[in-house]
């Protein structure tokens, strides 16, 4: 009885809104509502952000949402016997029911997150034993010898921890390939990464055939391993030393548990966080997914497999025959196959590995490439909205997390069509200049508010919009490609090693240029209309505007692929740990303030002789990790800065011996705490006004740098040339 008026309660509700959205009112008194509610919901921020208020807001800004889905439906769309405006103005009407679609998933979704959860600490005795599984393909042995040291140096029984390099770049079918060349190179990396783990003491696994790409290899580790529980980490991510601690007690209180998932946390930024140099000051792209998105779908007992940074049951896998393979995301794949057959995951907000992001904008792109590519070959392979096994709720958050990757679709809708109508003088839509100010602009606030509410801190305003711009032009291929022919793509790695040694423009930069001058001829097409047709200036201001949106997002982007040169391959993090330095005979009591990947920043109380750049130095100090004695670390002095009372030297590693990476890994990865502690500094929360003013500000001046940028590359470098070509380092 009480799950019937549970139900009847709902659709007396949904009448009710229905009833209430399809009244007819007049233009003033939309107007006069969306300002009510905008208000409202500013009000409910500032007061009561959290809890029932929030999803108070969250309903009145549906409500206008729906009140514009009504008006858009019933009173703007072109009519059916002028085909020419009614195809456009139907497409872009279906663009932007995709994007209400879209929000409505998302306020389903991430309305109510679940807090973070706290593994229940267990005794030595009640751990279960653990198999660290490393894939590797290509990446090379300084980069391996990092992540097998941390994973080394994880805080657990050594007896119940075994850590594998599973390395494909060495297999039989590379190592006797007909490309000679190619064969050799495989020869040495098989030698080398089988030396190199013999010294660490981590196993090394490799295979006979290089078949179904990451899944074929984790597979392979499973036929050759036994532990209860799977651990996960790729190649460049590294864990913290408090990552098993911190994970796997949950599998002893839930027998049904096949997988807790942690976030993936990156020492360095993204290739559009270097660029816009953004990385230090606000929230990066993946932490809305990990920090609120993850979080919403472990609400639904939907939190997936990510690739890496996880603890997955053995048995679990043994029950769908490992992880899947089909598709080329087999992370994704895998969860939702184990979540149709009845078992749980838990997600855990809190950066336990540190890993390292694409450098270059074109590694970037292919990296979402495939990610896009996989979650379109799981819809149409796995057909997640009809699986057998899932929930409704389940369907509803992994059709959420799959169809977000048809935003390219959508997003270039938006951008060419004011285009229809200053170039074409097509209608898009039939409405006044105050019409559509009455109800879009209402409906773009309340979206904006909404999404303030529901990222808050974790998306700043605007920055979603350029993420997306800037793969769309390059993404629209890959989507047309996998829809035509889904069992087409395969798995690629996507390069962490590479960077950029001197400023250029990126290789794959031309399109969004090419269409940056054509959004600029649509402002010119704007003047022109208005000279010519004043009698549709309303329409045309309105319409001009929406393209200079465009063009301030598109010429952001120019700053986005204008690469800037970098001496550094990762960020310092705090490292606040007592040392010595070893100057020949000399000890010297100092504090180890950061270190990154490569090197550290050192602190000397007073000045030291014969202290200066190229000197080399050993570091001691007492390491958190199992390691014998107080082994020594080599350094290369790179700089030496002498202040009051003090001396502050940069040093490099010469990491030429595994106890070194162990040295390394036990400075960088020692506490999760630090990663914790960076994040939270740039989680703010700036508004929608100050952070669409910031936006925008940021927005002209990345146009001037993409324009220099391209000026540069279009001029032969000379040695009597006026623009000098920068290099890393260089201000701009």
């Amino acid at each position: 009885m009480t799950k019937a008026l549970v139900v009847l309660f709902w659709l007396l509700t949904s009448l009710f809104v229905l009833v209430l959205v399809t009244l007819p009112i007049s233009q003033q008194t939309h107007l006069i509502a969306g300002t009510t509610v905008v208000i409202a919901m500013a009000l409910l921020k500032a007061v009561k952000p959290t809890g029932v208020w929030r999803l108070i807001a969250l309903a009145l800004g549906t409500s206008i949402v729906l009140r514009y889905v009504y008006w858009r439906t019933t009173s703007t769309l072109p009519p059916i016997n002028q085909p020419e405006n009614f195809i456009v103005g139907l497409i872009v009407y279906l663009a932007e029911m995709y994007c209400v679609a879209m929000l409505a998933l998302s306020l389903f979704v991430v309305a109510t997150p679940l807090p973070s959860r706290v593994a229940p600490r267990l005794r030595d005795d009640e751990l279960p034993s653990v198999d660290v599984f490393i894939p590797s393909y290509n990446e090379g042995a300084e980069l391996l010898a990092g992540t097998l040291a941390a994973a080394l140096g994880m805080d657990y029984p050594p007896d119940k921890l075994h850590v594998y390099l599973l390395d494909d770049g060495g297999t039989e079918q590379k190592r006797n390939s007909k490309d000679l060349q190619a064969a050799m190179e495989a020869q040495q990396r098989h030698a080398q990464l089988k030396r190199l783990c013999e010294e660490l003491g981590a196993n090394y696994l490799t295979r006979a055939r290089n078949e179904h790409a990451k899944a074929g290899n984790l597979n392979n580790g499973l036929a050759h391993s036994s532990s209860d529980i799977v651990v996960v980490f790729d190649a460049d991510h590294a864990p913290a030393r408090d990552f098993l601690h911190s994970t796997v007690g949950f599998f002893r209180d839930d027998p049904s548990l096949f997988m807790v998932q942690t976030p993936h946390f990156f020492l360095n930024p993204d290739p559009i966080e270097r660029n816009l140099r953004t990385f230090q000051k606000m929230p990066s792209e993946n932490e809305m997914f990990y920090g609120i998105i993850q979080r919403g779908l472990d609400k639904w007992n939907s939190s997936f497999f990510c690739g890496s940074a996880a603890a997955l049951r053995r048995s679990a896998l043994e029950a769908t025959e490992g992880f899947k393979g089909r598709s080329i995301t087999e992370d994704c794949e895998t969860a939702m196959e184990l979540h149709a057959r009845g078992w749980h995951s838990i997600y855990v907000d809190k950066p336990l590995i540190a890993g390292l992001q694409p450098a270059t904008f074109a590694s970037f792109i292919g990296q979402r490439s495939r990610w896009a590519q996989g979650m379109v070959q799981i819809l149409l392979f796995q057909r997640p909205f009809m699986k057998r096994g899932l929930k409704i709720s389940q369907r509803l958050c992994y059709m959420s997390s799959i169809l977000f990757w048809f935003f390219p679709l959508a997003r270039l809708v938006f951008l060419v069509a004011p285009l229809f109508y200053l170039f074409f003088n097509l209608e898009i839509f039939v409405a006044s200049g105050q019409e559509f100010l009455s109800y879009t602009l209402s409906y773009m606030l309340v979206n904006l508010m909404m999404q303030n509410y529901l990222y808050g801190s974790y998306r700043w305003p605007w920055i979603s919009e350029l993420y997306e711009y800037a793969q769309t032009l390059y993404l629209l291929p890959a989507l047309a490609s996998v829809i035509m022919h889904p069992t087409k793509p395969t798995f690629r790695v996507t390069a962490k090693d590479d960077s950029v040694q001197e400023s250029r423009l990126s290789e794959i930069a031309w399109p969004l240029f090419a269409f940056f001058c054509v959004l600029i001829a649509g402002m010119g097409m704007t003047v022109f209309r208005l000279i010519e047709q004043p009698y549709k200036a309303d329409v045309t201001l309105v319409v001009g505007m929406w393209n200079l949106l465009n063009v301030l997002l598109a010429g952001c982007a120019l700053g986005v692929v204008s690469e800037r040169g970098e001496r550094q391959s990762s960020q310092r993090v705090r490292a606040d740990r007592r040392c010595e330095l070893i100057l020949g005979d000399t000890v010297i009591p100092a504090m180890i303030e950061n270190v990154s990947t490569n090197g550290a920043g050192i602190s000397i109380v007073g000045a030291v002789k014969g202290l200066e750049r190229e000197s080399l130095l050993r570091i001691r100090f007492t390491p958190l990790s199992r390691l014998d004695g107080r082994p020594e670390l080599p350094v290369v002095v790179r700089r030496v800065s002498a202040g009051a009372g003090s001396t502050t030297i940069g040093v490099r590693f010469q990491t030429s011996d595994p106890i070194h990476f162990r040295l390394v890994a036990d400075l960088l990865y020692a506490t999760s705490d630090r990663w914790t502690a960076f994040q939270a500094a740039r989680r703010y929360n700036p508004g929608i006004l100050r952070g669409t003013i910031w936006f925008y500000a940021l927005a002209l001046k990345q146009t001037v740098r993409g324009l220099i940028y391209l000026y540069r590359a279009s001029v032969p470098a000379r040695a009597d040339s006026p623009v000098p070509q920068q290099r890393a380092g260089e201000p701009t």
